[in-house]
């Protein structure tokens, strides 16, 4: 036993003969989580054409989910510190699985709209909860590494995972078992964390900051809203200034109040330390283009390919297994050796690389020389990042501040992600239609030169990926300065930084 920064004693739970099929159910929820944001993305034409959607709302489907995620993931992270780690991750399970099957019976778009936002908002409860039962339940250096192995492998090939299911649920049964199959999964997981999880009570007395909640929540969802709307209605709408003004005053008034709060949503201590901080940025830097390119190949496989919603998620297969590879085989293995920087910068750059490969496209690319080496590389290098950025950003927290770490990670993560979405699409949709107004002269060639604009449309995006991953190599080779956990002092408050 030894004793925190508050004075209170600390359970040692790492040496629970448990811990390991505690891990099986926390990244079974990760798991969960993480692949809903991608799963209904090759089910979306069918539950358009059911629910009778219109091209304009469809893609709300996706961001609904991704908005409340990204937008309350700080509230689930301090809810899981003052409440207990364990009692909000079986509250997340459940509420998750409730918004999945409402989703699922859903008999029209906005009933569709809301449950995807319900899920999104108890997934904000949930992961936060995932990430620091982890970070307390191993505290061996060695078995920590191999901990956070698994888990990178499941936040990086997680989207990847669920655009195979989504294949394989909607081509076999329908576009509502994309909701569904959350159900049994999330029934699992509560049993297993009931008979497996341990952990140390929530922290009694203390108090949620709800104005903090409500400035950093709502800055947020103004922000990543903003993005979602400026690819329809273009990024000088006034609709769309206005959300971003709106997001920059609510974010700035949150951190001013963060600075005096008595009882703080993000202690600010938490994102100056150089380590963190630059985890924070490589992780949300590095999503952007991982979503940009999930969006653009999925559409590339079926509509300029022509594959069948099964054959374009076993398309990404080669994807996930290299990103399994990278965090558990190469990371795992190294990251008590070396620096963590020494992972994340080749890995960045690596996955820079695949979206090289991806600028080559034209409409006649062919699977295997064109697409799948570009698949390995970014998969190499999304796992060699993914395990040292959530290692490095939740080593050495205060046990009072465990879930509010793991849950400005996983914000990193999903705000990165919707503003990669939009961001990229936005670029890619202005590209196309210029291309295809510059060179569409003669009528009859009108469905090949819209084809054309529309892959033109997609390098462009891709090219602004690959400007971005080398921004997030650049990152984390300057800021994050910690040593291999195998050369830190034990117990050390911080991730130990060098010159």
């Amino acid at each position: 036993m030894s004793v925190t920064r508050t004075g209170e004693p600390e359970v040692r739970v790492g040496t629970d003969p448990h811990r390991w099929w505690g891990l099986v159910i926390i990244a079974l929820a990760q798991l969960m989580v993480v692949l809903d944001a991608t799963i209904v993305n090759i089910a979306l034409p069918s539950a358009q054409r059911d629910l009778g959607m219109s091209d304009g709302n469809r893609q709300w489907v996706i961001t609904a989910y991704t908005l409340a995620f990204g937008g309350l993931l700080l509230l689930g992270g301090r809810i899981a510190d003052l409440v207990g780690r364990k009692r909000t991750f079986v509250f997340g399970l459940i509420g998750f699985a409730v918004a999945s099957a409402l989703g699922g019976a859903a008999t029209s778009s906005g009933m569709l709209f809301g449950a995807r936002a319900l899920q999104g908002a108890f997934a904000a409860v949930l992961a936060p909860s995932a990430l620091s039962l982890l970070t307390t339940s191993f505290t061996d250096p060695k078995e920590r590494g191999k901990a956070f192995g698994v888990y990178g492998a499941l936040a990086g090939s997680g989207s990847a995972i669920g655009l195979i299911a989504g294949g394989l649920l909607t081509e076999y049964l329908n576009w509502r078992w994309c909701l569904y199959v959350n159900v049994p999964i999330a029934v699992v997981a509560v049993v297993g964390a009931f008979a497996l999880l341990r952990d140390r009570p929530g922290t009694s007395g203390a108090r949620l900051d709800v104005p903090g909640a409500l400035l950093g929540c709502g800055g947020l969802v103004a922000i990543v809203y903003g993005f979602s709307e400026a690819e329809p209605h273009g990024w000088t709408d006034p609709l769309v200034l206005s959300l971003f003004a709106i997001g920059v005053v609510l974010l700035t008034a949150f951190v001013l109040w963060q600075a005096k709060a008595p009882s703080p949503l993000l202690p600010l201590h938490i994102v100056k330390e150089r380590n963190r901080a630059g985890c924070f940025l490589t992780m949300a830097l590095a999503v952007i283009g991982m979503f940009g390119m999930f969006l653009f190949l999925t559409y590339y496989l079926q509509v300029i390919l022509g594959y069948s919603p099964v054959r374009t998620g076993l398309a990404f297969l080669p994807l996930t297994v290299a990103i399994v590879i990278g965090s558990t085989q190469i990371s795992a293995r190294l990251l008590q050796h070396v620096a963590p920087r020494m992972l994340m910068v080749p890995g960045m750059i690596l996955a820079a690389g695949g979206m090289l490969v991806f600028t080559r496209l034209t409409t006649g690319s062919d699977y295997t020389g064109h697409l799948l080496p570009g698949m390995i590389l970014m998969g190499l290098g999304m796992g060699l990042t993914f395990m040292p950025v959530f290692a490095t950003a939740t080593a050495g927290v205060a046990p009072r501040d465990a879930g509010v770490t793991s849950a400005t990670v996983n914000t990193s993560q999903q705000v990165g992600g919707s503003i990669g979405t939009a961001l990229l699409n936005t670029i890619a949709t202005t590209s196309g239609t210029a291309y295809i107004a510059a060179h569409l002269h003669n009528p009859a060639q009108q469905a090949q030169i819209v084809k054309e604009g529309v892959v033109h449309g997609y390098t462009v995006a891709i090219w602004w990926a690959v400007g971005i991953m080398l921004l997030a190599a650049l990152i984390a080779g300057l800021m994050v300065t910690a040593k291999a956990p195998k050369h830190a002092p034990r117990g050390a408050p911080v991730p130990e930084s060098v010159p």
